[in-house]
């Protein structure tokens, strides 16, 4: 690893970034490479268990009594931000968005942590999970105790457990055709993350995206009734709708024009921040993927920019958010 003065601003502060080869969700093993090491752990027993490994989702669920089943999930990524406070806050964030794509509420927490202490300061550490605390603390959600380990790479995020009504489950294999694709916050965090990485450069809008709890996004989903969706972190839009359609045997059209973007993602597209983890998951979609000739590469790999912290993917329209597309009968996904 390279000498901490190397990851330091000009006025001293420490970049965590630089003690990282990856950020945020950008960081995680690509969605082919996963799956091949996790199938045969599919279709573990047990009547209770309502959702498990076998469609890839965002938590597992497990009824324990009538109307009642656990959620349970963990996240954890290396540092997407410099500022400590907002690492923390934002995988805090992005932990619980794991509870909100099933349609459940947080009820528990439990910190995970990875600290180089002899190269970055305990008191920064602090600074990490008060971050997380304080988002855990806008979802209502306690934060009890943790795990750390002595780590060359920081990383950081959360266990979370949480309850839901089994019959309104929000999954990724419910999905139907005809049906619109509602999206809840904008996309292209990726783009600039990776540019915050290499240049320094700070992005309000990015932060507070990563930062917002989905609640109220889920909270609108299981009143409209809403029975298919999931988050978009590392895999992109494309990757994370690809695994919906896949699990749930329906195709989809895309409105490129109609993907929220946040200020910013589409200079830094064109200035050449295109993580590799994006990269990768435009590769394993490539294959699936109808486009018309007017859709460029740009926003292909915009479509599968590596989010931190995104928002809920819907199969349903949600009152004050936008709809980006609509679920189909025939298998793959057409872009337009």
């Amino acid at each position: 690893m390279s000498s901490p003065k190397l990851h330091e601003h000009a006025a001293g502060a420490v970049r965590l970034t630089g003690f990282a080869h990856g950020g945020g969700c950008a960081c995680k093993i690509p969605p082919g490479e996963l799956e091949d090491a996790v199938r045969g752990l599919t279709g573990q027993p047990g009547a209770d268990v309502l959702v498990g490994l076998d469609s890839g989702d965002d938590a597992a669920a497990v009824r324990v009594a009538d109307g009642l089943a656990v959620l349970s999930t963990a996240d954890f990524f290396t540092p997407v931000v410099d500022d400590a406070f907002d690492w923390g806050r934002i995988a805090a964030a992005n932990a619980l968005s794991d509870i909100y794509a099933m349609g459940g509420r947080p009820i528990m927490a439990i910190n995970l942590v990875g600290w180089p202490r002899d190269v970055l300061p305990m008191e920064l550490m602090t600074e990490v999970l008060r971050g997380g605390l304080s988002i855990a603390s806008e979802a209502g959600c306690p934060v009890i105790g943790g795990h750390s380990i002595d780590d060359p790479e920081p990383k950081y995020g959360m266990a979370v457990t949480g309850l839901a009504h089994p019959d309104q489950l929000l999954r990724n294999d419910a999905a139907t055709a005809g049906l619109p694709l509602t999206l809840t916050k904008p996309i292209g965090v990726g783009l600039l993350n990776n540019r915050h990485k290499q240049t320094g450069e700070v992005f309000a809008e990015a932060i507070a995206t990563m930062t917002g709890l989905n609640r109220d996004a889920a909270t609108a989903a299981v009143a409209a009734g809403a029975r298919a969706a999931t988050d978009v972190t590392g895999f992109g839009l494309l990757g994370h709708l690809y695994k919906m359609c896949r699990a749930s045997g329906v195709g989809a059209v895309i409105d490129v024009a109609a993907v929220p973007v946040v200020d910013g993602a589409r200079q830094a597209l064109r200035d050449g921040y295109v993580s590799g983890g994006t990269r990768r998951n435009l590769d394993w979609v490539r294959p699936q993927l109808r486009f018309a000739p007017g859709v460029s590469g740009d926003d292909l790999l915009l479509l599968a920019d590596a989010q931190t912290s995104g928002g809920l993917l819907v199969v349903g329209e949600l009152p004050g958010y936008p709809v980006i597309g609509h679920t189909t009968a025939v298998p793959g996904i057409e872009i337009r």
